[in-house]
């Protein structure tokens, strides 16, 4: 949990309304939307991608990588263990076929007054711990201060723009915004995990723990190792099993993580029978690694899953905190020795379309020249943002795909020459002082070097020396958060409705905090007020026009040098699960799957030999 790192910090100022004279938009409500009315109305029953029959019971088992030493996942001490957030409640609960619209979960109703100057959630009377005890405000308000004040340093991005919490009674607790129009705090709130104040009084909440805290989820820790498994067990009075929001969800008896040291480990594990179901985030792997017998028979299914979801961006990431990176020129011109097309071809099996928004595969993608209604927007920055914004439609260096980037070189040769870095003795200096133009491409996979060591090839014909080094997890996370790196490969994940944590994505002030998600370094007062107009998006249409000219003004800073998206999900499975019919818009949803017992039965007979329908 601690690693979905996101941003609050207030910039726009709006006048003060008291809340005595605030009208709630409806007084309480179960649900609230980023834009418009929620989908689902008050009487829902459940989602429409559930089955609401599904059985319950069987185990899944599920594979992870590294390994862990903390139970607690609110802390950037230690790593925290696979799947903790099965046994914690938010206030609210989001639904995968809408673009940002929240349902009561521990709140039995919401309100929040036409401006969303504040928000109030009320608690469900027969919300309980694993323990019995009753979920109350008091645990809200304890669970938001303990947050901001000890846990990781992205919560007090997250939550920078709440004035103050306040219990208003046993069960409701009221939080007030700070000045300024930002319409998402409300549903950024309602995702607040909340945490029991009784149990971690008697506890310090700053260390790692190996103990098993209390929830007041589906599933709680049954058993494990450290840094070899974790076992969750369906919790069979949870409280909040009946509820609309969680009808045909969380429905496998137990729930058991196995830790490998790597991917390739991980890969012959699965196919060996040792887990059940892997999102393969490998395009070799899913080429060929799952042609195997127990494939062809059915016992193994490979499903690719169509999905709408916005690609965000990943990419070869500059670290402008170092001063070669600096000249947008340099960041530029490195990009042509990036063959795409090549690697797409000969290592990706042609299953990649090359990315170039940081917004892919959504209507919030910027293409083509600004329209009149972003010109309206990126005006104001001529001169203070490139000039290119205005003129052409970005889109990286593109190659013929057979290796031969000559021309491509030549180009970014050009623009090294022009931003002062010349050639002497074959390799790349900088004119006035000298310096040698190298860095350190820092990974955390083996499976990037296939990428990473071609591209410095291409790097070196441009005399630069580039170096690619591997480090295991810990080792990678430290790097990270303390921006210890010259380039990494990054990515950043985006939802349909982008708002507050973009602040931590390309804000100032998160470019000099450590643990935030700015690796790149971004400091730019445009940037910074781009990102504050995109949260006061009045409207879907003003959200996506203001998406649109943030992308414009990232793509052009040629921050990040582009990789590739898809707009499906690659599942391989062992053929022993039921799922529903529907797949919503944001994907597959392994939650709502299901342990089919005949099924699970026909397979063991497979593996055996046994001929079975």
């Amino acid at each position: 949990m601690r690693r979905i790192v996101t941003a609050l910090a207030g910039l726009l100022l709006a006048w003060f309304i008291p809340l005595a004279a605030q009208a709630a938009e409806s007084g309480p409500r179960h649900g609230i939307a980023m834009h418009g009315e929620p989908k689902y109305p008050p009487d829902f029953k459940r989602f429409d991608y559930v089955n609401p029959n599904a059985p319950k019971g069987g185990l899944v088992r599920l594979a992870a990588q590294g390994g862990f030493d903390s139970f607690n996942g609110f802390i950037s001490k230690g790593e925290d263990v696979a799947g903790l957030g099965n046994i914690y409640d938010t206030l609210m609960t989001g639904s995968a076929d809408e673009p940002f619209s929240q349902y009561g979960l521990l709140a039995e109703s919401i309100e929040t007054p036409e401006d969303r100057s504040w928000v109030q959630f009320t608690l469900r009377p027969e919300a309980r711990w694993h323990d019995g005890k009753p979920v109350t405000a008091d645990d809200v308000t304890w669970s938001f201060q303990t947050l901001v004040e000890k846990g990781a340093p992205f919560y007090r991005f997250y939550y920078g723009s709440v004035a103050k919490v306040e219990k208003i009674g046993a069960r409701t607790v009221r939080f007030t915004f700070k000045p300024g129009e930002n319409r998402e705090l409300p549903l950024i709130i309602g995702q607040l995990a909340v945490l029991p104040k009784h149990y971690w009084e008697t506890r310090d909440f700053e260390k790692t723990t190996l103990e098993p805290p209390l929830g007041s989820g589906p599933y709680r820790i049954k058993a494990f190792d450290t840094n070899r498994y974790v076992t969750y067990e369906r919790v069979e009075d949870y409280w909040g099993k009946d509820l609309p929001v969680n009808v045909g969800r969380n429905n496998f008896g137990a729930i058991r993580y196995d830790y490998y040291r790597n991917a390739a480990v991980s890969v012959e594990a699965f196919k060996a029978g040792a887990y059940d179901y892997r999102a393969e985030n490998s395009s070799k792997n899913w080429a060929t690694a799952y042609d195997i017998p127990a494939a062809k028979k059915g016992l193994l299914v490979k499903l690719d899953s169509p999905h709408r979801r916005v690609q965000g961006m990943q990419g070869f990431v500059f670290n402008l905190r170092r001063g070669i990176f600096k000249d947008r020129r340099v960041r530029q011109a490195l990009a042509y020795a990036f063959d795409f097309e090549w690697s797409n071809r000969n290592l990706f099996y042609g299953q990649y379309t090359r990315s170039r928004s940081y917004f892919d595969n959504s209507d919030l993608a910027a293409s083509g020249l600004p329209s009149a209604e972003e010109l309206k927007i990126l005006e104001p920055y001529r001169g203070r943002i490139p000039d290119e914004v205005f003129t052409q439609e970005y889109a990286p260096p593109a190659t013929k795909g057979d290796g031969r980037i000559r021309s491509n070189l030549r180009t970014g040769d050009a623009l090294l020459k022009e931003a002062g870095w010349i050639i002497k003795d074959r390799i790349r200096v900088n004119a006035k002082t000298g310096q040698k133009l190298e860095f350190e491409i820092l990974l955390v996979s083996p499976l990037f070097e296939r990428i990473a060591l071609p591209f410095t090839k291409g790097l070196q014909r441009l005399g630069i020396a580039a170096t690619v080094r591997t480090v295991d997890s810990s080792q990678y996370i430290r790097r990270l958060e303390t921006f210890d790196f010259d380039m990494v490969v990054g990515s950043w994940g985006q939802s349909l409705s982008p708002g507050n944590e973009q602040r931590n994505y390309w804000g100032s002030d998160a470019a000099g905090r450590n643990g935030s998600r700015n690796l790149v370094g971004i400091s730019d007062p445009v940037i910074d007020e781009l990102i504050e107009l995109l949260i006061a998006a009045p409207d879907r249409e003003g959200l996506v026009t203001r998406v649109r000219a943030l992308d414009r003004v990232l793509q052009w800073g040629h921050y990040v040098i582009p990789h590739w998206h898809i707009t499906y999900d690659r599942l391989v499975f062992w053929n022993k699960f039921g799922r529903p019919e529907t797949t919503p818009m944001q994907g597959a949803q392994f939650s709502t799957w299901w342990f089919d017992a005949n099924a699970a039965a026909a397979l063991e007979q497979g593996k055996a030999g046994k001929t079975v329908k």
